[in-house]
């Protein structure tokens, strides 16, 4: 089993050899039922019930609470917990009388990944290595820090350390294959796999990790198994159900995949996600109020991720609700104000919410922030000043670039259908269908106008 702390996946315990790592065992303990208070702490820890774990520790007799290997314990316990200022009073308590103990550097270590505290905990870790060169988990502690700065060589030195010294450990053999896969060298990152997952069968990480590269690779069946046995091992692992969900969406099991991420937003519902994939099932479903239900809360959870008030908006103008649409467009381009597409749908719905002229300062605005000389900038021009759709027009027909042309043509539509030249308004509807850039926001918008005017190819799903 492997208990994890605060989701700071590096910082782990391996509770098959519990006692061997606090270099405790049954031989050394003068009676059973001290090594039977030791066995029930390990197993409050394998259903992470911290605080019952915490308190059999009043059971010991007074000189051996006070041992250095049981206040490092009962310290790892209270990180695990998140009582990060009880964990650090007892490791600190320790370097007072021992500055080189490991043990306890690795305590405060832990305590500052939990607080967020990297450069702490680097230096910290730092420390331990100076003392302990092959100390692995200090070493695969620091490998994972440098994977989340994206300096894989520095983290894969660091992991090949580890595996000269314990050629089985488990967090050095997953985490130097991750860095395989992300420097694509498949085959080496699946030895490394291969070997942890028979090594760990009760393990859900490496088969994760596999489950990951296999999908990178195309090999989706494989992921799929991968994944489906992950989850037998660790049911609530989150990024596990996060990572099924998405695969089952792209193989178009998209009832079961929603199941999956179903679950992992009960287990997790505040991590963004999750909602990611649901949102876009429920949408691609037609469950409409559900869709609009995950993307509210994504933005919530994650405002800087444009793409869900993007999503929010189409939902929203399929209701026909105007200024929420205008809002949520808004919201886009306040996170994305080079995507001037996003201020152009604002405008639209401002101008169908009420006057025409009610964006025209928020468009002034945002021409000053353009390139004057593009169709783009025109088609803002023109959406500002209500006037000078003939050039806007020209200057659409003779745009090289197809996606800014087509992209244009469906604003020029707009521009036309809220104007009242509804015959104007449909031959650019059409001539946007036809340049055939799927895939777009203003596509999907497209193909949602021609299927309500009942004209043109209905391809819209």
């Amino acid at each position: 089993m492997k208990i994890e702390i605060n989701g700071s996946g590096s910082i782990a315990l391996r509770l098959s050899v519990f006692f061997l790592i606090f270099g405790l065992s049954p031989c050394l303990w003068g009676q059973q039922s001290e090594t039977e208070i030791l066995s029930k702490v390990a197993e409050h820890l394998v259903r992470r019930e911290y605080s019952q774990a915490l308190e059999l520790f009043d059971k010991l007799p007074e000189e051996r609470r006070e041992t250095n290997d049981i206040r490092i314990m009962q310290a790892t316990i209270m990180n695990a917990a998140g009582k990060t200022a009880d964990a650090k009073r007892i490791a600190n308590a320790i370097i007072a009388a021992d500055s080189k103990n490991t043990a306890a550097l690795m305590v405060l270590a832990d305590a500052a990944a939990i607080e967020n505290k990297e450069r702490d905990r680097r230096a910290l870790l730092d420390k331990v290595i100076a003392l302990e060169p092959n100390n692995v988990r200090a070493l695969n502690d620091l490998a994972n820090i440098n994977i989340k700065n994206q300096s894989l060589r520095v983290a894969a030195n660091y992991f090949d350390k580890v595996l000269a010294v314990e050629p089985d450990n488990g967090e050095a053999l997953v985490g130097r294959a991750s860095i395989y896969r992300y420097t694509r060298e498949p085959k080496k990152a699946e030895t490394l796999l291969n070997r942890a997952v028979t090594l760990y069968k009760d393990w859900a990480r490496p088969f994760h990790e596999r489950g990951r590269l296999y999908k990178s690779t195309g090999l989706n069946n494989d992921a799929l198994d991968d994944f489906k046995t992950a989850l037998t091992i660790e049911p609530d692992n989150y990024m596990v159900l996060v990572d099924y969900g998405e695969l089952l969406m792209e193989v178009n099991q998209k009832q079961e995949a929603l199941k999956h991420l179903n679950r992992a937003i009960q287990v997790e519902p505040n991590i963004f996600m999750a909602y990611i994939y649901s949102a876009a099932i429920k949408d691609e479903l037609r469950d409409y109020k559900g869709a609009e239900n995950d993307y509210t809360i994504l933005v919530k959870l994650k405002p800087d991720y444009y793409f869900g008030f993007e999503a929010l908006g189409v939902l929203r103008m399929r209701n026909k609700q105007w200024a929420a649409a205008r809002d949520a467009f808004l919201d886009a381009y306040k996170q994305a104000p080079k995507e001037y597409n996003y201020a152009l749908l604002a405008a639209m719905n401002w101008m169908r919410a009420g006057k025409q002229t009610d964006p025209k300062q928020f468009l002034a605005q945002v021409l000053r922030t353009m390139p004057r000389d593009t169709t783009e900038y025109a088609v803002m021009r023109m959406y500002h000043d209500l006037s000078g759709d003939a050039n806007a027009a020209n200057l659409i027909d003779n745009e090289k670039n197809i996606y800014k042309k087509a992209q244009m043509t469906f604003y020029m539509a707009s521009y036309n259908d809220i104007k009242g030249n509804k015959a104007l308004a449909d031959r650019y509807y059409l001539m946007h269908q036809s340049l055939n850039i799927i895939g777009t926001i203003e596509w999907q918008l497209n193909e949602m106008m021609i299927a309500e005017r009942g004209i043109g190819a209905k391809t819209e799903k």
